[in-house]
């Protein structure tokens, strides 16, 4: 089946590198581009099971309406999942479905952001990477979450998600100290993830607040901790306390730190607070340099900004996401700049996400997984053509970005 799969790809592939070295792709690059099994650096895949919420510890149909963007509106893309297909397949492949959409994208290992895992998806074609969020925001969330309706839904969510750590954890009141919380909750909560198969924590912080954490003082962040309902501002110490120690701790673990960099979905989103240069002093800090940090989404529309920190020599980006959002043509000229700079930082990634009833996850990961690969065929074929590299390290970067990159980070 995956052997078909990748010669419906290569088909796809081969329309868009224009059937010759004139085209936009060339040619015996595409076919070597569509013969690549990915690694999908950023997903949310659902379960093959009805009523499956716990793909997203922040499902977006909990926010006020926006203005979509136009790959967002109905009807913006043909895909091959049309509803009565889809049916049928969820019937004949059971809970071999979701592995069933990977063979369609091209994909042989996704990385599943999700709560917890299932039956239907599992290693090794998906691994795990859930959410400490909720470990940031131990306190009376009460102030923080009257900001908007988007933010009130939320923190209910994360309230919610940081309860059923405390009761995964054996905790049934709210430790008296910091010190306490992290040893009791926070560590275990993380080790529990580490031996449950996870590969990563993310955080969708930038939903929530300024991905800005300061160093903080321990003393410091266990004042605010014991107050219980301090001001937004000594709050923000307390997170970004909890933030550094969970970094440093996924270090120990050996997980990375994914990270939204990107402007987000909602009419409230802060854009600026996403900006993935207020990242820089975590990169630079010497204790977290055994923390490898993924700037999911890779920053859109501060692309050039989080260029420049990829050489931190503990950073590294996706463009899931951009590959959904931005034309294939518009993608390549910011993977190229990245691709020239540091190609080894650079990684494969969809976004599949269940967005509507028309775009859901196999729509959106599919149609994202194909701009992919033509956005990074454009890019390097400009390249080859200018005479910055070869076919064959063409070729190679092809395969870093698609694939090797993200084995050699996560140890696949």
């Amino acid at each position: 089946m995956r052997d078909r799969c990748v010669v419906v790809v290569a088909v796809a592939v081969l329309l868009w590198s224009g059937c010759s070295r004139q085209g936009p792709v060339d040619a015996d690059l595409a076919r070597e581009i569509a013969g690549i099994q990915a690694i999908d650096n950023h997903a949310h895949p659902v379960l093959a099971a009805e009523g499956d919420r716990e793909f997203d510890a922040l499902p977006v149909d909990n926010m006020e309406p926006q203005s979509d963007p136009v790959a967002m509106r109905p009807g913006a893309f043909k895909t091959p999942f049309a509803a009565d297909s889809k049916a049928t397949a969820k019937q004949q492949h059971g809970d071999r479905y979701p592995a069933w959409v990977l063979d369609q994208m091209g994909v042989d290992v996704m990385l599943a952001n999700r709560v917890g895992m299932g039956a239907s998806i599992q290693p090794p074609r998906f691994r795990w990477v859930p959410y400490a969020d909720a470990l940031l925001f131990p306190l009376d969330n009460a102030v923080l979450a009257a900001k908007n309706s988007d933010r009130k839904a939320f923190f209910a969510l994360e309230d919610k998600l940081r309860a059923r750590y405390l009761a995964e954890s054996g905790v049934a009141v709210m430790p008296a100290t910091l010190a306490e919380y992290i040893a009791s909750v926070v560590t275990p909560t993380l080790e529990r993830h580490k031996e449950g198969g996870a590969v990563a924590e993310k955080f969708e912080a930038a939903y929530l607040r300024t991905l800005a954490f300061d160093a903080v003082d321990a003393v410091q962040a266990d004042r605010v901790y014991r107050a219980k309902t301090p001001p937004a501002a000594d709050y923000k110490l307390l997170q970004d306390y909890l933030f550094r120690t969970i970094a440093s701790e996924c270090g120990r673990l050996g997980m990375a730190v994914h990270l939204h960099t990107m402007a987000g979905a909602g009419s409230y989103f802060d854009v600026a607070g996403a900006n993935p240069l207020n990242l820089e002093p975590l990169l630079d800090d010497p204790t977290l340099r055994k923390t490898n940090f993924v700037m999911v989404h890779g920053g859109w529309p501060f692309t050039r900004e989080i260029n420049a920190l990829l050489q931190k020599p503990n950073a590294y980006l996706d463009f899931s996401a951009q590959s959904l959002l931005l034309s294939p043509a518009t993608l390549a000229g910011i993977m190229r700049e990245w691709l020239e700079h540091q190609p080894e930082k650079v990684m494969f990634g969809t976004d599949a996400y269940p967005y509507s009833n028309e775009l859901g996850w196999e729509e959106s990961g599919w149609v994202a997984a194909a701009h992919g690969r033509e956005a990074l065929g454009r890019a390097l074929t400009g390249m080859l053509r200018d005479g910055e590299i070869t076919q064959q390290r063409a070729i190679e970067l092809a395969r870093m970005v698609l694939r090797e990159n993200a084995r050699k980070l996560y140890k696949l």
